[in-house]
């Protein structure tokens, strides 16, 4: 997943000495980059700002940004508005170290690009040479995503990076409805949500956002989890119920910061937030759950919503260890595991051989690995040097290294049941499998 930065603002310390801001006191944001920054003056990389803002609005400066730690941000309320220069109380004594600082102005439309120059530059370069599975961009209106993908398609392979959009601000959640029909997953920044809404209202728009997307069946990623783990070995016993809740809500997966990036305790921070996790699995109502997006859905069911949903309701029946699908795109899979079967599933991605007139490739590594956010989903690559019958899906000997596949994995023993989900000529079938020894 390569992150874009979006339209940042920032502010340049050339002296690269720390910053101490006293409560209490005033200090100016000016466009004039030629000026140093100190404790009562801070040059900004935006001439815009005096025209967005208007005394009483909130502007919050840091190093690390939204970690929580209110020594290393400080908070501001604007003052007074005076040409381009825009003075502010300083509500919290804090001191800003290093070279450059970010500005995030709360609530307000900062017109600059979605997609940064140095976005692109960064994508056209990296990315390119990494073969992205996601892009994780900064998503203000369904036009962003658009635009991302215009980009991305005249770039190869990119072609077929799906991007998750980042919904960080109030103009996100105004359009995030339109926003989840384009993308192909969210991502919650709590971080940055957290200073754009009044702390008792961010819960209520990460339950809803994580209702819309598992209805819709896009995963969904949840961030800023464990903050206190950037300095301690243990997170607090409010940080383990949030992840907990996180995963009961139906997030599909949880991406970590401060504590991964800079933290003393990355290893343990992984191994702490993953054992929270596996127990909230455990208690999940898959029942409920099952009922709401079966309702959700609707009828009459598409023919695949109708096979995904069978396959899910046939496990739970015969208390299958497992359902298996074949898949070439893996969307079916993705379907079934938008049910949250209480069994894991695993995905065959059966490679399809394709041509762009210049040379032959198989395709099948992108959506195989796109397919490992999804919650509950196990994707394995079928080897593309099976007969040209098996990618039907039909042929026996995929079917015993994914059963194997199981196996190693632990998660299929001798006389389980396994549902198996597979295409037969034009038709989508369901069946139920007893193992012998």
């Amino acid at each position: 997943m390569l992150d874009t930065v979006g339209p940042e603002l920032q502010i340049e310390n050339k002296t690269d000495h720390p910053i101490t801001l006293e409560a209490d006191t005033l200090v100016v944001l000016t466009p004039d980059q030629n000026k140093e920054a100190s404790s009562n003056l801070l040059p900004l990389n935006f001439t815009g700002l005096s025209k967005a803002v208007k005394k009483g609005d909130t502007i919050f400066i840091g190093k690390y940004l939204f970690t929580g730690s209110e020594t290393a941000s400080v908070w501001l309320e604007v003052s007074e508005v005076e040409g381009e220069d825009v003075t502010c109380l300083v509500k919290n004594t804090a001191t800003l170290s290093g070279s450059l600082f970010t500005v995030h102005v709360s609530q307000i439309h900062i017109d600059l690009p979605t997609l940064a120059d140095k976005d692109k530059e960064v994508i056209s370069t990296w990315g390119v040479q990494n073969n992205i599975d996601f892009l994780s961009l900064y998503t203000r209106h369904v036009e962003d995503i658009r635009h991302a993908r215009e980009f991305l398609s005249k770039l190869g392979d990119l072609k077929q990076t799906h991007i998750y959009a980042k919904i960080e601000n109030i103009e996100g959640m105004k359009h995030f409805d339109e926003i989840l029909r384009e993308a192909d997953g969210i991502i919650l920044a709590r971080g940055n949500l957290g200073i754009e809404l009044p702390p008792e209202k961010v819960f209520l728009f990460q339950k809803a956002a994580i209702y819309k997307c598992n209805m819709v069946g896009k995963p969904v990623v949840v961030t800023r989890v464990v903050d206190s783990m950037t300095d301690n070995l243990r997170p607090t016993r409010a940080e383990a119920t949030d992840v907990a809740n996180a995963v009961l809500d139906g997030s599909d997966a949880i991406l970590l910061g401060a504590e991964t990036l800079r933290g003393q305790y990355p290893v343990e921070t992984i191994s702490i937030v993953g054992k929270i996790c596996a127990e909230a699995e455990k208690v999940h109502n898959q029942d409920l759950y099952f009922k709401k997006a079966v309702k959700y859905v609707g009828e009459p069911m598409s023919h695949l919503e109708s096979i995904a949903s069978s396959a899910v309701r046939a496990a739970i029946k015969v208390k299958a260890s497992v359902i298996i699908c074949f898949t070439s795109s893996g969307r079916a899979a993705r379907l079934i595991a938008k049910y949250r079967p209480t069994m894991p599933v695993i995905s065959v991605v059966i490679p399809q051989l394709k041509t762009n007139q210049l040379r032959w490739t198989f395709t099948g590594a992108f959506e195989a690995r796109q397919s490992l956010i999804v919650r509950g989903l196990f994707p394995m690559l079928a080897d593309p040097r099976h007969p040209a019958e098996s990618r039907s899906g039909t042929n026996e000997s995929i079917l015993k290294v994914a059963l194997d596949h199981g196996k190693a994995f632990g998660i299929i023993k001798p006389h389980d049941r396994v549902v198996v989900c597979q295409k037969v000529a034009d038709s989508s079938v369901v069946k139920i499998l007893e193992l012998e020894d």
